[in-house]
């Protein structure tokens, strides 16, 4: 099957003889059992839940897994992934990532003796130069969030697997739909399905997916364990929005080229970051390995205060983090998404104070670029440390 048709065909109520078109919410905590010695197919919802397991197995599918495993957050999958790290052991990850992932490998881990280093994830020499006898895991987003840069998910694999490592790739900015990093060679994919698998800011929760049943095995056991599971009403929002996945970024992602593109030829923005236009440093091996470069366009001003008044005057955008939605949203990550990562980190990975972050939304194009276009105008004109007279 092709995608779009991909995302919509499975089987919404597996076993159930009404045979209903929308997969049913099995909103309970616990299950009846036919004896006290002998469990059935699912006891207890931490454990396991039919809402659940349909949206699991249609995540494989999407991601062409061997199995995949819902979350209660895109953290909670993250701290799980980590589960597969021994005490004592490394994980190489790469040098733009996530404020939140920063945070849980750089102040929660070693808490629990795992290590981890930072390196440019676009260099295969300083990855394979980066590996230490340690290392179990290289764990990469590409594109990265918040610079775009685009890493080799080929040529990672070939080397986290020449030195006994895993290789994850957070697949949150491409999604499925555009990216399937098993595919390229990669282990386990990650995701915030917060973003694009939910599609509606409605919901939180994040997602694994793996090629390799042991492996598998051992989330589903930590999963269990530690009972963070995606309970069954989200399951069954994720579930739906899924199913539109494929339109919404169709549009979303020509909605973010023709806005990278107005950007880039806007004189009062200094840089652009989008993996769709053709002057991108990684366009051509993104278009090796995805299908599209998504809805997100981060863009510099030159002039952190200046950025501040440009998102501060967008009228069609709402102020918030995350990404991925239907309606348009606009974020400064330094002070917002990646406010965890010290200045100091910050400066040395080249995450500039003035970037400003766009989630492009599905809403009609020449609004949105009006709407950036008066933001820019009333924010040169307007003196610093104000609220501009054209903001919200």
């Amino acid at each position: 099957m092709r995608p779009l048709t991909e995302i919509v065909s499975f089987d919404p109520a597996p076993n159930d003889p009404w045979h209903p078109n929308s997969t049913p919410i099995y909103q309970t905590a616990t299950f009846a059992q036919d004896s006290a010695v002998e469990f059935g197919a699912y006891d207890y919802s931490r454990s396991g839940n039919p809402t659940r397991t349909v949206l699991e197995n249609q995540l494989a599918r999407l991601e062409g897994a061997e199995r995949a495993f819902a979350f209660a957050s895109g953290m909670a999958a993250l701290s799980t992934l980590a589960r597969l790290v021994p005490t004592g052991a490394h994980i190489l990850a790469g040098d733009d990532l996530y404020g939140g992932t920063y945070r849980l490998l750089q102040r929660v881990l070693p808490r629990c003796g795992v290590r981890s280093s930072h390196v440019d994830v676009t260099d295969l020499d300083a990855v394979a130069s980066a590996i230490e006898p340690g290392t179990r895991l290289v764990l990469v987003e590409t594109p990265t969030n918040p610079l775009q840069k685009i890493a080799d998910i080929r040529g990672l694999a070939r080397i986290a697997h020449a030195h006994g490592a895993l290789l994850a790739v957070d697949n949150s900015l491409m999604s499925p739909y555009l990216q399937r990093p098993l595919e390229l060679g990669a282990d386990i994919v990650v995701h915030s399905a917060t973003k694009h698998l939910c599609g509606h800011s409605d919901v939180t929760a994040g997602v694994l997916a793996l090629r390799d049943s042991k492996l598998a095995d051992e989330i589903a056991f930590f999963q269990n364990a530690e009972g963070n599971a995606l309970g069954p009403f989200d399951s069954w929002l994720l579930l739906r929005g899924m199913q539109t996945l494929g339109i919404r970024l169709d549009r979303e992602q020509s909605n973010a080229l023709a806005i990278a593109q107005h950007l880039a030829r806007h004189p009062l923005v200094a840089r652009v970051h989008y993996p769709g236009l053709r002057e991108h440093p990684g366009f051509a091996l993104h278009a090796l390995q995805a299908r599209g470069g998504g809805s997100i366009v981060s863009f510099e001003t030159g002039d952190a205060e200046l950025s501040q008044r440009v998102v501060e005057s967008l009228q069609h955008f709402t102020i918030a983090v995350s990404f991925g939605s239907v309606s348009s949203l606009a974020s400064l990550p330094c002070r917002m998404s990646h406010k965890s990562i010290p200045s100091s980190v910050r400066s040395a990975h080249s995450l500039p104070d003035d970037l400003v972050r766009l989630s492009i939304g599905i809403e009609d194009v020449h609004d949105l670029i009006e709407d950036l276009d008066q933001a820019l105008r009333c924010a040169t004109r307007h003196p610093p440390n104000t609220r501009s007279a054209c903001s919200r």
